[in-house]
């Protein structure tokens, strides 16, 4: 009788992928995601390294172990699929930057560290979503900054034109205008630090203020919002699309097994 325990490469590859991938190893991760943030913030504290510098290095190296058996992991239950994922790209990258070691010419990367936590991105689905709709939001974002531009470069020539002469601090040239404008747009201290010192020397300096703020701040910078939420949106269509795929495959792969395995019982063997 043919045993049917063993596992094929590929089933046990598979079974690798899936326990890595597993809401609980997932969560396991994130948790040492957040513990080896909270070392390296003591690692920035001279008192608690004098105190306890050895022990936070040893914790700091056992994270970074965990993270590397992790994307070894993944790498072997994946294979060359492991490349064809976005996100495994960024952990790789970001893994391996922590791998780099933190000689006199590269110090800089010991403060590279603190990107591990960014790896909480990867692994929390709300994150990535949002990650992943700002991103596809950039395409269209591009033409609203388009516009943006234009408008500030429009109001800077004006703003420096009308008030420059009285106001050279704040509209002299057109950087200095630009920066204004952009300060009015935010809304921060634009009233009271800006307009209304202008008004008292131009009292119709309104007319060219506030049109401005209803147009970049009210009309530009919503519009940017819309489209990062519907970028979300399309972004969470595409994450359940996936699953449904990725379910589908495992499926038809675990078939795919059962039928050779039946086939491997159902042959006779060699005499």
């Amino acid at each position: 009788m043919t045993d049917l325990s063993p596992s094929t490469p590929s089933s046990a590859r598979r079974r690798v992928a899936r326990i890595v991938e597993s809401t609980a190893v997932q969560n396991f991760i994130l948790g040492v995601i957040l513990f080896n943030a909270i070392i390296l913030g003591l690692e920035t504290s001279d008192a608690v390294m004098a105190q306890a510098g050895p022990l936070i290095l040893v914790l700091d190296r056992i994270c970074l172990a965990i993270f590397v058996v992790e994307i070894a992991l993944k790498l072997y239950g994946r294979g060359t699929h492991f490349f064809r994922n976005g996100w495994n790209l960024f952990d790789f990258v970001i893994v391996g930057i922590a791998l780099i070691p933190a000689t006199q010419s590269l110090s800089v990367l010991r403060a590279l560290r603190i990107l591990r936590l960014l790896r909480v991105v990867s692994v929390a689905p709300s994150l990535r979503r949002v990650v992943e709709g700002l991103v596809n939001a950039l395409p269209g974002m591009g033409s609203v900054f388009l516009l943006m531009g234009v408008i500030f470069y429009i109001g800077s020539v004006m703003a420096t034109k009308l008030f420059g002469g009285v106001f050279p601090d704040w509209f002299g040239t057109l950087g200095r205008s630009g920066y204004s404008l952009f300060q009015i747009m935010t809304l921060e201290s634009w009233s009271m630090g800006i307009v209304r010192p202008v008004m008292e020397v131009y009292p119709f300096a309104w007319m060219f203020f506030v049109p401005f703020i209803v147009v970049t701040t009210f009309a530009v910078v919503n519009l940017l919002v819309g489209l990062i939420v519907n970028s979300m949106q399309d972004a969470h269509h595409e994450e359940s699309n996936e699953k449904t795929d990725n379910y589908r495959d495992e499926v038809l792969a675990r078939l795919n097994d059962l039928e050779n395995l039946i086939k491997a019982q159902n042959t006779p063997p060699k005499p």
